[in-house]
């Protein structure tokens, strides 16, 4: 299970990288969560190995106990996952709009922005007349060349939807994480079972190690 969510973690970094530039900082420190998770769990899971081979009560009851709380550290997460999914196409909204208040003057938040446009062929956060808003295309009636559908010279100039893509980044980028973290979700309950599992048989492990003192 911890290694499984180390892989999730590395995933998630990889996957949702340009996403998370542009991200506020609680959705962008959620990769790193889950893998520091992992890498927990993992070492805990030495207290259960040790445990069972040396038959030490302590060890497999401090990997009960641990697990437990990182089970229910897990469950809350989801809860809170779930209370919380309507604000992501808020926290998305928010961060294009400040990524795009530092377009030309950040080089890495312009290169991603880019990247993000082209990439989900969109425009803007919301749609292509956002950029109106930004001083620096408000003057002279642009938008980023990364918007262009069609290539030409003067794509980005008074641009309109036969020039440059209509839709807004938002609603791209909404799309194409909810279909990501079904996938986290899926395997993440398939993580829990195996949790659960571990929890049931170091309980069992603790009754008979407990026996065996008794008979001695």
């Amino acid at each position: 299970c911890g290694v499984a969510l180390i892989a999730i973690g590395i995933y998630a970094q990889v996957a949702l990288g340009k996403v998370l530039v542009v991200s506020s900082g609680s959705s962008a420190g959620t990769p790193v969560a889950i893998l520091v998770l992992g890498v927990i769990i993992f070492f805990i899971s030495f207290f259960g190995c040790c445990g069972a081979w040396k038959e030490s009560y302590c060890m497999v009851t401090t990997f009960a106990v641990l697990l437990s709380i990182i089970f229910l550290v897990e469950i809350a997460a989801a809860i809170a996952g779930y209370v919380f999914k309507d604000k992501v196409s808020s926290v998305l909204k928010e961060g294009l709009q400040e990524a795009m208040n530092k377009y030309g003057e950040d080089p890495v938040v312009t290169e991603v922005l880019d990247d993000l446009q082209r990439e989900f062929n969109c425009c803007g956060a919301i749609n292509y007349t956002d950029w109106a808003s930004i001083k620096q295309f408000q003057a002279n009636d642009t938008v980023p060349r990364s918007c262009c559908r069609v290539n030409t010279t003067t794509c980005n100039v008074h641009p309109s939807p036969e020039t440059v893509y209509a839709k807004g980044c938002v609603q791209s980028v909404e799309g194409w994480m909810k279909t990501k973290i079904l996938v986290v979700a899926a395997v993440a309950l398939g993580i829990a079972f195996f949790e659960i599992l571990g929890i049931i048989f170091a309980c069992c492990l603790m009754r008979g190690i407990r026996s065996g003192y008794e008979v001695m």
